[in-house]
């Protein structure tokens, strides 16, 4: 080979290399800018406005009420027809920046591009590079808007952003730090906060787009928006709670929920610590735009709590989750004391959620994402009436919610004054009208706290109100409604006619795995006088609506294997994954054990898989969906018989007087022994 042709070759093959090697160089490149854009459209929150189904990302079609008409998000994916996929980088920009489209046309500024507007080249590159390559392309028409003349012509919005519309993008202060600086970009830019928490204007514009100014005071100070209210931001917190708030869901000051639960699951999650540190910082320098203080108190007022209507709503359907002192269970269940949203001046929010319910969001650190039961039955005067004890309580200073208000915002969401089915849940504040309420007071506080008041005759670490849900309130989960009807009556298990003092003393004995009580004493005379006052109008013979825990489900085969799958899924988070419990720092029970020394012997009902199958069936887990009035149930018929076959028959205590059930046979199939 000539020297010549030797150079030659070496020449392509040197060409090749490097060729290959830039390739590769600018494929990782590529990548990167991608990756940025992806975490950056995170920020955006596109995916949330954008997707209105979960196998259909960015293809547009959700819908938003304004006062207007109703509005629907485009197609963002990069395909050719119908959505963004011919578009240039230049008319990408100007579609975010400006809200404006190839063709000319103006986006309504449900688009947050006065936002958007700050957004840096840097950063508009990578998205474009997102949207263009990390998408996938979904045809999906666009839905035709449903707007008010004039609202309809678009060529209006030109008028508005001549107004509204501030070009440039973010500068920063340099009299500020580099991360006050990324915060303070990533809040008024991209994050579009200021589209939630800032107040608009006679044209619907944000009165500010930043703090900076003589409107700079109405930045992030709180607004009203499809009857969701979002609080004021300033300085409420530190930069820490701030940044928790923005990465769990939640922090000691609350837990977020309806469109900021969306917000956390699907955007403020996946930003980086550094980021969400800038944020905090930012947010904390802003200017108070009222003064807020928080409570020192932990005490609760036991004569409001527990005589007065407020608080006995409080205690019948709020107690189980956020505790008879308000404290809530961490990580699960919000505190009430000094919950920022719960003092809010504004109660929109406090009474959209309380009537609708919510969900906070499943992040990373909490994949729980606990449900707000909605509580739509409930009358304007009781949710009045609960909303008012809380905002008075353990420290907080709020005014009371009056009646109205409540039925303002039912109206405005267009709900039904009650939605009562053939249950008739009683209620606890109505036992204040009886001449005896002081004794039915103290039957509800034994049900309650049995272990704690019967010392003596509870041999574990459960109340009445453990299988009995509410006190005994709660459709399908052991209701007192109408039960003292039926009594006295014969009873297979004992083989022989009983009274109900008789059937509560089993219940001591076997649930409660301890000692029967005299049935002349003040306390079994108070349990059987509340129960009584719970029974409603029912006549005797006659069928009892919710009556028990529901039918037994015999024809499916328990499989205890896979019921073990489904405890640690669905039921460890609250009774522990040995089954023993969640116990609060001073000793109580937030929820029960359920096997264990400390739970329930052979001899009770609750031991048998099939009665405890349909208890889990309608009842478990709670905080799981919207059900009044506790989130209960969801699971199927298979998943509830085999997680009941796997924690029945988990080691629990004996029942010494076993050998003398059922003297006269009908002994179930699934008895213990």
């Amino acid at each position: 080979m000539t020297h010549r042709l030797q150079f030659i070759c070496f020449t392509l093959l040197f060409g090749l290399l490097t060729s290959a090697t830039c390739s590769a160089a600018n494929s990782v490149d590529s990548n990167n800018l991608i990756d940025k854009g992806a975490y950056l459209a995170r920020i955006g929150d596109c995916v949330a406005c954008h997707t209105s189904h979960d196998d259909q990302p960015m293809a547009g079609g959700v819908a938003f009420s304004t006062p207007f008409g109703r509005l629907y998000s485009t197609n963002i994916t990069p395909d050719p027809e119908t959505g963004i996929g011919k578009y240039t980088y230049q008319d990408f920009a100007k579609a975010l920046r400006e809200g404006i489209t190839p063709d000319g046309e103006h986006l309504y500024p449900a688009m947050p591009y006065t936002s958007f507007a700050k957004i840096t080249d840097e950063d508009m590159q990578a998205l474009y590079a997102y949207f263009m390559k990390g998408v996938k392309p979904i045809h999906a028409e666009e839905k035709q808007n449903q707007l008010h003349f004039p609202f309809n012509i678009r060529a209006g919005i030109a008028v508005w952003n001549q107004f509204f519309l501030n070009k440039g993008i973010y500068q920063n202060d340099s009299t500020q730090s580099s991360q006050w600086n990324r915060g303070a970009y990533l809040v008024q830019g991209l994050g579009h906060c200021g589209s939630c928490h800032t107040p608009r204007g006679y044209g619907m514009e944000e009165k500010t787009l930043s703090a900076m100014g003589k409107t700079g005071r109405f930045y992030l100070s709180g607004n009203t928006i499809e009857n969701w209210h979002a609080v004021n931001l300033k300085n409420h917190w530190n930069s820490n709670q701030f940044a928790e708030f923005l990465k769990t869901g939640q922090n000691s000051y609350g837990t977020a929920y309806g469109t900021m639960s969306e917000v956390v699951h699907h955007s403020t999650q996946y930003l980086s610590d550094n980021d969400l540190a800038a944020i905090g910082d930012y947010l904390v320098s802003l200017t108070p735009a009222s003064t807020f203080s928080f409570s020192t108190t932990t005490k609760s007022d036991e004569k409001a709590l527990y005589h007065t209507r407020g608080g006995l709503g409080y205690i019948q359907f709020c107690s189980t989750c956020h505790q008879e002192d308000g404290q809530g269970v961490t990580h699960y269940f919000p505190t009430l004391k000094n919950n920022t949203s719960l003092l809010s001046d504004n109660t929109t929010s406090l009474i959209h959620v309380l009537l609708t319910g919510s969900y906070a969001p499943k992040t990373h650190t909490y994949e729980s994402g606990f449900a707000m039961p909605a509580f739509q039955q409930l009358s304007n005067k009781e949710i009045a009436e609960i909303l008012t004890f809380i905002r008075t309580q353990w420290g907080n200073h709020a005014q009371v919610i009056r009646e109205e208000e409540v039925a303002t915002i039912r109206q405005q969401l267009n709900l039904s004054n009650t939605l009562p089915g053939k249950f008739n849940t009683p209620r606890f504040a109505d036992m204040l009208d009886r001449p005896n309420s002081s004794q039915l007071i103290q039957g509800m506080s034994i049900m309650l706290h049995t272990a704690q008041l019967l010392p003596n005759h509870v041999g574990n670490d459960l109340n009445c109100t453990s299988c009995h849900l509410n006190a005994g309130t709660v459709e399908l989960a052991g209701p007192y409604v109408g039960l003292t009807s039926v009594f006295p009556s014969y009873r297979p298990r004992a083989g022989k006619v009983i009274d109900f003092k008789d059937r509560l003393n089993g219940c001591m004995q076997r649930s409660m795995n301890g000692k029967p009580l005299d049935k002349n004493s003040v306390e079994i005379n108070a349990m059987v006088a509340f129960i009584d006052a719970m029974k409603s109008p029912v006549a005797p013979k006659a069928a009892i609506p919710g009556r028990g825990v529901g039918k037994k489900m015999y024809a499916v085969i328990a499989n205890e294997t896979h019921g073990k799958t489904v405890y640690q899924e669905k039921c460890a988070i609250c009774h522990g994954k040995d089954g023993a419990g969640l116990k609060a720092k001073d000793g109580h029970y937030y929820f029960p054990p359920v096997w264990g020394a400390r739970s329930f012997n052979i001899g009770a009902g609750m031991s048998r898989t099939y009665t405890a199958a349909a208890f889990v069936k309608h009842d478990m887990p709670i905080s799981n969906n919207m059900n009044f009035p506790l989130g209960q149930g969801g699971l199927s018929d298979q998943d509830a018989v085999d997680v009941a076959q796997y924690f029945t028959h988990q080691a629990r205590p004996d029942f010494a007087k076993k050998t003398k059930d059922w003297p006269q046979g009908g002994k179930p199939q699934d008895s213990r022994y």
